[in-house]
C-alpha cells in the first residue's frame, strides 16, 4: 500500500514538473520535419524622421561629389566633413515628417515605405534619367535604428538593430530572453504605421506567430512582456506582507508610546 502511494505521489510530481516546464516552451505546436515557405517580408521600411546615410559612387568619383554634398536636411559626421572633396562623405540625412527626403541635385524624393534597396534603385534611376552619371552605384544605410524591450525579460532596455529581417525571437534574445515569470502567450508589440498606433499580440508557444505582421520587428517597435499570474501573485503577497508589517510596526510604536505616557 505504501509503495503504491509513493508511486502515485511520484507520478503526480512528475506530471506537475512537466506541465510547469511546458509553460516556458516556445512553438509548442511546431512539428518536426514540417518545412514551411518563408514569407518574403521582414525588410525594414523607411519611416518619417528616420536618419539615413546615402553615398553615391561612380567610376569617375568627381561626378558623384555633388550628390554627396550636405543639404539643409543633412547632419555631417566629422569623417564626412573631411572627406566631402573626395566623394566619400557619410552625411546623415533625415526623412521629414511627410516621408520626403531632400537629395542634392535631385531634390525631394518620397521615401516613406520603401526599403533601402528600393530607395537606392530610385536614386540611381533619377541620376541616370537626369543625364548626370551613367554608372551610379548608391548605398543606403540606416544611421541608427533601435527597438525597446520591456517587462519580464532579463535585460529590459533599448537596443540597436543593424540589419533587416529581425524577428521577435532576435529581439527577445537581445534582452536576454524572457524570465520564468514572462507570459509567453500574450507578448505585446507596439508599432506606429502611417501616423497611427498599432498593437499586435504574439503567442510565442504557437507556430501561428510566423504569419503575424509583428513577427518581423520594425525600427522603433516597443515589445512588452507581461508578468504571468505567478509573478502577479508573488507581487501581491509581497505587497500585502509589507503592508501588514508596516501596520504591525505602527501598532507597536503606538502601544509603546501609550505605555510610556501612562507610567
Amino acid at each position: 500500500m505504501k509503495q503504491r502511494l509513493f508511486l502515485l505521489l511520484a507520478s503526480m510530481c512528475l506530471l506537475a514538473a512537466c506541465n510547469s516546464q511546458k509553460r516556458v516552451w516556445y512553438l509548442q505546436d511546431a512539428q518536426t520535419f514540417d518545412p514551411e515557405a518563408i514569407e518574403q517580408q521582414g525588410q525594414i521600411r523607411i519611416q518619417p524622421l528616420d536618419r539615413l546615410t546615402i553615398v553615391v559612387n561612380s567610376k569617375d568619383p568627381e561626378l558623384a561629389v555633388p550628390f554627396n554634398a550636405a543639404t539643409s536636411y543633412t547632419a555631417l559626421t566629422p569623417l564626412a566633413s573631411s572627406n566631402i572633396s573626395s566623394g566619400n562623405a557619410l552625411q546623415i540625412r533625415t526623412v521629414d515628417e511627410h516621408g520626403m527626403l531632400e537629395m542634392p541635385v535631385i531634390g525631394l524624393i518620397e521615401v516613406a515605405g520603401k526599403t533601402r534597396n528600393e530607395l537606392a534603385q530610385l536614386i540611381a534611376s533619377k541620376i541616370i534619367a537626369g543625364g548626370y552619371i551613367n554608372d551610379p552605384t548608391v548605398n543606403v544605410q540606416f544611421a541608427d535604428m533601435k527597438i525597446s524591450v520591456l517587462g519580464e525579460v532579463l535585460r529590459p532596455g533599448s537596443y540597436a538593430i543593424t540589419h533587416d529581417k529581425v524577428t521577435i525571437f532576435d529581439a527577445l534574445a537581445l534582452a536576454g530572453d524572457l524570465t520564468v515569470y514572462g507570459q509567453r502567450k500574450d507578448v505585446m508589440v507596439y508599432r506606429e504605421v502611417d501616423g497611427k498606433r498599432h498593437i499586435e499580440y504574439l503567442d510565442l508557444t504557437s507556430k501561428d506567430i510566423f504569419s503575424s505582421p509583428a513577427f518581423y520587428i520594425q525600427q522603433n517597435d516597443a515589445i512588452y512582456v507581461k508578468p504571468n499570474k505567478y509573478k502577479a501573485q508573488a507581487g501581491e503577497i509581497n505587497q500585502n506582507r509589507s503592508f501588514y508589517l508596516s501596520l504591525i510596526g505602527t501598532a507597536i510604536s503606538v502601544a509603546t508610546l501609550i505605555v510610556t505616557i501612562t507610567k
